[in-house]
């Protein structure tokens, strides 16, 4: 499958449905000088510009700040990933 308009059970689902959906979720978001965001995705427009709250920056593995609020450029942005629930998160 070419990935953008992937078929998954008879409806097709975009990265822009993947977007809407992870919403208030948390996310990992990878930016391209490989530091690591990860909190609950509460913004996201057109250019990838993201708002999150809850934020931890991770670099290298290690956390190195928390942050109440965080913007992130969209143009810095390399992915964003959700986070796998867990038994304990109710999944």
């Amino acid at each position: 499958m070419s990935g953008v308009g992937e078929k998954v059970s008879g409806t097709t689902k975009t990265p822009a449905d993947f977007l809407k959906s992870i919403r208030g979720r948390p996310v990992v978001v990878k930016l391209n000088s490989g530091v690591d965001y990860r909190g609950i995705l509460t913004c996201l427009d057109g250019y990838m510009n993201i708002a999150m709250e809850q934020t931890e920056e991770y670099i290298n593995g290690q956390l190195k700040n928390k942050y109440g609020d965080a913007f992130i450029r969209g143009n810095n942005v390399l992915y964003i990933s959700t986070v796998k629930r867990t038994v304990a998160d109710g999944a």
